[in-house]
């Protein structure tokens, strides 16, 4: 029996009808994106970093509502520690191989995420701990004091779902899961835990794609590290943004700037996601972390640290690190270290240099500095010789390009200079008409935009001033 074929296919409809359904959902998340995406595109991070930093303030004007931010979490309850208490899971170890991070070898797997109940992720010594908690027998703060001077061993540690065994030295693989699952890349972790028991410092590099510095400090760093003589623990994530590295971009394939997305959100969009699994496989397991970029837009930084010096814990972390010099800024919402701070990790951005290349004496001095932490921090022992004290900016201010044309610069990045001073002109190639850019204080070239094509309203020299802060 024949039927009539229909003239118009319901199924051609769909794509039609979904499209039309998806179509409101688009635009809203859209109209809420846009703005966002024009602030980050329209003007350089590290200009708005200062614009819009915070002003230091006088030991006096602390507020509450900083303590109140600084308060640690409240311990658990006793409800919550006897669930924990009366859960019983096997415990399966998986070891990371002891490597020598300086020979080359293949890359590992990424672990899979499986779902595990409450408390399947802690070890047996951990679980026991929270038994011991819970039936009172842990050991008076007293004890504390008596601590013996030798050092404490070293404990073993999971991270990405292997545990790292003390005195060992290992590569792991982590993946935001959010590339096509048969072409998804790993981004590889070194992991350094000492002999020794200390503190956990972090380091992360190319956050931005092109900002290739901060890798190569992060490399020999890292591959410089005995676990035998090593006390606490050091991760390296040399290259974050992988996808952005690859293309020699500055942001993520759909154009976002990560740097302002942290600490994330799990079910946002690709940046949140990124962001959200870094913060909570990676940051939250560090103690200090120092987040290493260069300049952008063709600018170039006086190796320095970025720091909110209102904070008294990153103000002291700040003295750790030789011959750098501190800028104050209070950092940006959704900075990776503006959440570390927040979250309780002590954290400083370190500038060095200029993206898209590998600049010989900026690495050295970025090496430099974080050896002089670890010694700081008592993590080495080494004969270090430290340098003289460089000093700390409270106050900078960005000198802008008053007419477009070509820039000239006459200064050199790190130079002394009066107010008034020329440090450059911008000349009309048509026309030849020149204008000087002076000096709007006294103070230090600290950053500056390389030779280029400027318009008006162009930030072409940082100038860092030395100010006097009251109280001190």
């Amino acid at each position: 029996m024949l039927f009539q074929r229909p003239r118009h296919s319901t199924i051609r409809h769909f794509p039609i009808w979904l499209f039309a359904a998806a179509l409101p959902m688009v635009t809203l998340a859209d109209t809420n994106d846009s703005s966002v995406l024009v602030a980050q595109l329209a003007e350089d991070e590290n200009v708005e970093d200062v614009v819009r930093s915070e002003p230091r303030r006088s030991p006096g004007e602390d507020g509450d509502a900083s303590d109140d931010e600084q308060e640690p979490s409240a311990p658990a309850t006793d409800q919550q520690t006897q669930t924990v208490n009366t859960v019983v899971v096997p415990v399966t170890r998986k070891i990371a191989p002891n490597i020598d991070l300086k020979e080359v070898a293949p890359l590992p797997e990424p672990e899979p995420e499986p779902e595990t109940l409450p408390g399947a992720e802690l070890s047996a010594e951990e679980l026991q701990v929270v038994q011991d908690t819970a039936q009172g027998e842990t050991s008076a703060p007293e004890d504390e004091a008596d601590a013996p001077v030798e050092p404490l061993p070293a404990e073993s540690f999971t991270l990405l779902g292997k545990e790292v065994l003390p005195g060992t030295s290992t590569r792991l693989a982590w993946s935001p899961q959010i590339q096509i699952a048969g072409l998804s890349q790993i981004t590889p972790v070194l992991v350094v835990n000492g002999v020794n028991a200390g503190p956990t410092l972090c380091l992360t590099g190319a956050v931005h794609g092109d900002e290739l510095n901060g890798i190569e400090i992060i490399r020999r760093t890292m591959y410089d590290l005995n676990p035998e003589k090593l006390s606490g623990r050091v991760i390296g994530v040399p290259i974050v943004n992988l996808t952005g590295f690859q293309q020699g971009s500055r942001y993520l394939p759909d154009r976002r700037d990560l740097n302002r997305f942290f600490p994330g959100r799990k079910d946002g969009n690709l940046a949140d996601r990124v962001a959200y699994s870094l913060f909570e496989n990676v940051i939250r397991h560090c103690d200090m972390l120092v987040d290493i970029h260069t300049g952008s837009l063709k600018r170039t930084n006086l190796p320095q640290l970025r720091a909110d010096m209102n904070n008294p814990d990153v103000a002291e972390f700040t003295r750790g690190f030789d011959r750098m010099a501190v800028v104050h800024s209070s950092g940006s919402p959704g900075m990776l270290r503006t959440a570390a701070v927040q979250a309780g990790i002590r954290a400083v951005t370190m500038e060095a240099g200029e993206s898209l290349r590998i600049q010989e004496h900026q690495i050295e001095a970025g090496v430099n500095s974080l050896n002089s932490l670890l010694e700081k921090h008592g993590m080495i022992s080494r004969m270090f010789v430290w340098g003289d004290p460089e000093p700390v900016y409270y106050d900078s201010t960005w000198v802008r390009a008053e007419h477009g044309g070509i820039l000239f610069s006459e200064i050199n990045l790190g130079a002394n200079v009066s107010e008034g001073e020329v440090l450059g002109y911008v000349a009309d190639p048509i026309t030849n008409e020149q204008h000087p850019i002076r000096s709007t204080s006294n103070g230090r070239i600290i950053g500056m935009a390389v030779d280029q094509v400027v318009m008006a309203g162009f930030a072409a020299y940082h100038i860092g001033t030395e100010a006097e802060v009251p109280g001190e």
